[in-house]
């Protein structure tokens, strides 16, 4: 029991409220042992009372009895308590309490991290980062214009969810199935074909709150991400890349496949709402 209060997260001041418990427990016990011994003294009682309370052991070393079988009871009692209380955060793969604790513990108190960019390499790295750290930023890009997020991009004028489900899924500590239904990609279906469940999941959020803030919010609350994803704008961006023979071609999925060495990239929004980052 040592160990597991003492594996808890210091900024919970579990010890602190334990302390004021055991001390309300005190005063309780104290004053019931005064009315006791006021009844006693007062009151007649039969004879099996004076057996059933140890009447013929010393005081001493009865006071030292009952003292050390209640303090075993209630330890019984909070062991099995915490055991049923924290139940639920036991892992699959038959991680103890204490170990799960002292996981969360290390993450929390690790390094903030900050990792910008998209697509495979970011949910790879965030991956990995996530067993070392819980104060985890991604800042995922918001220009990919093919495939499921480019549809849903154009037909409902939000930001392309496929990085940020990427990202999100990366970073959830949610159960494996979750994590499964989220990547989940429909393979048939007149409209449905081609699009993953978390980015129809993510267009719905949105569409529902009114806010890509809020939606990203509700949507880490049901994967349980460590850490926090965001957008690297909210406006919806495009990237155009002039090439070195002078050419020039807007969009991702256009740039990745005209097989031209680039020269310069340069975003841009529709709606901006501040100037154009030129790289």
């Amino acid at each position: 029991m040592t160990s597991f209060i003492r594996l808890l997260y210091p900024g919970m001041h579990i010890k602190r409220w334990l302390a004021v418990i055991l001390l309300g427990i005190t005063f309780v016990g104290l004053g019931a042992a005064y009315l006791f011994t006021q009844a006693y003294r007062t009151q007649p009682f039969p004879d099996w009372v004076t057996t059933a309370t140890l009447q013929f052991i010393p005081r001493t070393e009865r006071g030292m009895l009952f003292v050390g079988l209640g303090i075993l009871i209630v330890g019984l009692g909070l062991y099995e308590l915490s055991k049923s209380v924290l139940a639920p955060l036991v892992s699959e793969r038959g991680s103890n309490v204490v170990d799960i604790l002292h996981e969360y513990r290390s993450r929390t108190r690790g390094p903030r991290i900050v990792a910008i960019g998209g697509g495979t390499g970011l949910s790879t790295l965030l991956r990995g980062l996530k067993e070392y750290s819980g104060n985890i930023t991604a800042v995922v890009s918001v220009a990919d214009d093919g495939g499921s997020s480019g549809i849903i991009r154009t037909e409902y004028g939000v930001l392309p969810p496929g990085d940020i489900r990427q990202c999100l899924v990366a970073l959830a500590d949610a159960e494996p199935v979750m994590k499964r239904l989220f990547q989940y990609r429909f393979t048939e279906g007149e409209g449905l074909r081609g699009h993953s469940f978390g980015n129809l999941f993510l267009t719905a959020m949105v569409e529902t709150t009114r806010d890509v803030d809020t939606a990203l919010k509700e949507s880490s609350r049901v994967l349980a991400v460590r850490g926090e994803v965001l957008p690297s704008t909210l406006d919806l961006v495009h990237v155009s890349a002039e090439f070195e023979d002078g050419s020039r071609i807007t969009g991702e999925s256009n740039i990745r496949h005209a097989g031209k060495r680039i020269g310069r990239l340069v975003l841009e929004a529709e709606s901006p709402t501040s100037e154009p980052v030129t790289e």
